[in-house]
């Protein structure tokens, strides 16, 4: 694996919850990645999803209380690769977003890195 892959790489965050909100954008900072967003209300991911510079994306499949895949499919429209952060496993993902990556909370470090690296590899590919 590339780890320089993720250097300078923009990540598009959505994430409500202030808490890992600021983990994830700690962890991506030591990555060397730079921050987009994070966006913690669907209307405002929406927004960045279309408009936003990015390489790839980190969204909460639950935002607020609403499911995340209007995102999830402009992001997709975009040809660019998702990972799904969710308490609930790959399983909790609905078609036919199930093939993308998911990092099941709490994630460590290594498994964020290891997922992100992947997706963008795969996207360059």
């Amino acid at each position: 694996m590339d780890e320089d892959l993720l250097n300078g790489a923009r990540v598009l965050v959505v994430e409500d919850e202030a808490a890992i909100s600021m983990l994830l954008e700690d962890m991506l900072l030591d990555f060397g990645c730079t921050v987009v967003g994070p966006a913690a209300r669907l209307s405002t991911a929406l927004e960045m999803a279309q408009n936003e510079s990015f390489e790839v994306a980190i969204l909460d499949v639950n935002v607020a209380g609403e499911p995340i895949y209007p995102v999830a499919e402009a992001i997709v429209g975009r040809n660019l690769p998702i990972v799904f952060s969710t308490g609930y496993g790959g399983a909790g993902i609905r078609e036919p977003f199930r093939d993308h990556p998911v990092v099941q909370k709490p994630f460590s470090q290594a498994d964020l890195k290891r997922t992100l690296i992947a997706a963008v590899a795969a996207a360059r590919a």
